[in-house]
């Protein structure tokens, strides 16, 4: 069981191999706590959405994964609307920020697994048109940190080092060895 309601989620497990025989949003308190960081909060989201899931669905194996962009102690979560998109692509402008992406795993027996998925990345200096036109196409909505890198957003990105599919949502291969882990993706 997928433990998102997210499209991008089940688009990138469909790429190696798995289909969940059912999807399970979670509605859990996504606010940070106080004076909590951008990576712990990435972990304990994803836990927190396994958690709900496994609690809803005993003995189902459930995967659930947030993901979280962070630049330097700063949270930039899903922007409320294009002003606050404007502000992230503004601060996101020529300078490094870190994706994290948690993903949990817990088992029929209910048994956890996680990991955390640190990705940098530096977006190019945004020219005003730039941000104009890429708010314009509203590809930001719904999308932390305000961009889609899987969409029009790639083109800003000047340096990544770490993993693409862990800045769309979901980290491939720590995915995939997680699965493997508790038997339940071939080797």
């Amino acid at each position: 069981m997928l433990a998102s309601a997210s499209p991008r989620r089940l688009d990138l497990l469909a790429r190696i191999g798995v289909v969940p025989d059912r999807v399970l949003p979670t509605d859990v308190d996504e606010t940070p706590l106080k004076a909590e960081l951008p990576r712990p909060l990435a972990g304990r989201l994803a836990a927190l959405k396994a958690a709900a899931a496994a609690a809803a669905s005993p003995g189902a194996l459930v995967l659930a994964a947030d993901t979280v962009v962070g630049v330097g102690r700063r949270i930039l979560g899903k922007p409320a609307d294009a002003a606050e998109a404007r502000r992230f692509l503004a601060l996101l402008s020529g300078r490094r920020h870190h994706v994290y992406t948690g993903v949990v795993v817990v088992t029929p027996e209910g048994r956890s697994l996680s990991r955390l998925v640190d990705t940098i990345l530096t977006f190019q200096r945004l020219t005003e048109q730039q941000i104009d036109d890429y708010l314009a196409g509203g590809e930001w909505q719904g999308k932390a940190g305000g961009y889609a890198i899987q969409g029009k957003a790639e083109v800003f990105v000047r340096f990544l080092s770490g993993s693409h599919s862990s800045v769309v949502g979901l980290p491939l291969f720590e995915t995939a060895q997680l699965l493997r882990g508790v038997g339940w993706l071939r080797p």
